[in-house]
């Protein structure tokens, strides 16, 4: 007893005597700023080394998050789809989110193409057929279909092949649920593999600020404001077809379906939609965006579902306002005319091809699936390509600020959301983001009210 009561004060002064914390959020700011200052420095003065040390700093950042990519979707598919069996009516409940997903996708589409038809985005850009060139890979309707499947178990994870494995994973899922209890031992391994994985990830994740000034200044000394006032109106449309999403529908139809207040939504889950700004990564994010659905009132069963799944299929910046602005803007290069016909296919391809994109950087894929399928010339991707880092920033923030919303939403209508934690949530701070399954059960038992008597 007496060591316990002279070690409370000394580790009471200690905290009092911490430098206050700058919040997660700040800290990305910060880097922001920093790169885009030390990117024209470089950029201006033409200072060669800085401009290496910030492409080395963004690209080891970004290569750091694409080292867990592979096995982290796996676990995180496998044990999310067993997670379900926790959950009521769970064949329900990831009906609906699909069908949310495809809303989505709907509306963002059409958001893209009426900017796209009002702006004429292609048009006084000086850029010319000619500018083009065809991209190292191309997306196809037989190449998308045919490449769900893997040819063998080893590829996927080497070539990074997410939807192989998705595919593999959801495979093994439905499987360890038929198999039941028989199945308990793989499944103990898979989610203490899942929990080092999203605990190393942390670690990444602690670095975005560092990363973020990388990815920032690089590409404002790589690619500089020239190049992107050629650009000008089709980057504008695509920032703002995002926003508008990303805080207009996205709150909409957080008041209207699941009657919660949009601002405490960006409240707690701003700090995953900063994250994915500055990462360009839906999967690199989606421990961040797990965290934060959760903390927004969804049950974790759940949302262990819903944000593996829609980290790898839900892409409204990517997959539909992307393409759709994109096809716009390549057809009036080319010269192409579009008819209604075509806008129907475009708004096809957002919804049902919209995993092409597969939750990584870049939604090159999901383009040339689109371009394909409209008989444009894949020549236009090449138009795009220089651009597409500045693009591709909104892009997944909007992603991933719709993985939030739907699983909100879907909780909200079956009356499952905790809405009492939801208007308590606020910003994840990386210290306690990282809890462990045991700590969570250990938080639920905690927060059970006693019985009324006891």
């Amino acid at each position: 007893m007496s060591t316990t009561s002279s070690q409370t004060p000394r580790s009471e002064t200690a905290r009092s005597r911490r430098i206050p914390k700058v919040p997660f959020w700040a800290q990305i700011l910060l880097g922001l700023v920093l790169g885009v200052l030390l990117g024209w420095i470089a950029k201006s003065g033409d200072v060669s080394w800085l401009k290496t040390t910030l492409d080395t700093i963004g690209s080891l950042f970004v290569q750091l998050l694409k080292l867990a990519v592979a096995p982290l979707v796996f676990f995180a598919i496998l044990v999310s789809i067993t997670n379900l069996r926790q959950v009521n009516n769970a064949a329900r409940l990831a009906t609906r989110t699909l069908l949310w997903f495809m809303v989505t996708s709907l509306i963002a589409v059409a958001i893209g193409m009426a900017i796209g038809l009002i702006s004429n985005p292609g048009a006084g850009t000086g850029l010319t057929p000619k500018d083009g060139k065809l991209p190292e890979h191309a997306g196809s309707w037989i190449d998308f279909l045919t490449g769900i499947i893997p040819k063998n178990v080893v590829t996927p994870f080497t070539d990074l092949k997410v939807m192989q494995i998705v595919f593999m994973a959801t495979v093994a899922g439905i499987a360890a649920l038929k198999l039941g209890d028989r199945a308990e031992p793989v499944l103990r391994l898979s989610r203490s593999v899942l929990e080092l994985l999203q605990k190393a990830l942390w670690w990444v994740i602690r670095l975005a600020p560092i990363g973020s000034l990388g990815l920032i200044g690089y590409a404002i000394a790589d690619y500089g404001w020239d190049l992107i006032s050629k650009y000008a109106t089709f980057t504008v449309d695509i920032y703002v077809g995002c926003a508008i999403v990303l805080f207009g529908v996205y709150p909409l139809l957080l008041s209207a379906f699941a009657k919660v207040s949009p601002l405490q939504f960006f409240k707690g889950a701003w700090p995953a939609i900063q994250l994915a700004f500055v990462s360009r990564s839906s999967v690199g994010t989606m421990p961040l965006t797990q965290k934060v659905t959760e903390r927004l009132g969804v049950p974790k069963e759940y949302a262990s579902f819903a944000v593996p799944f829609g980290s790898t299929t839900k892409m409204d910046g990517c997959a539909s306002i992307y393409p759709a602005l994109a096809a716009i803007f390549i057809a009036q290069i080319f010269e192409v005319d579009l008819g209604v016909g075509d806008y129907i296919l475009i708004a096809f391809v957002s919804v049902i091809g919209s995993a092409a994109t597969a939750g990584l950087t870049g939604a090159t894929v999901m383009l040339t699936l689109t371009l394909s399928t409209l008989g444009l010339p894949l020549e236009g991707v090449g138009l795009l390509m220089a651009i597409d880092p500045i693009l591709d920033m909104m892009r997944t923030a909007t992603n991933v600020a719709g993985q939030v919303v739907v699983p909100i939403l879907v909780s909200a209508k079956q009356k499952i959301l905790d809405r009492d934690a939801y208007a308590r949530a606020a910003g994840v701070e990386l210290e306690d983001s990282a809890v462990t399954e045991a700590d969570a059960d250990t938080e639920r038992k905690v927060s059970v009210p006693a019985p009324a008597g006891a």
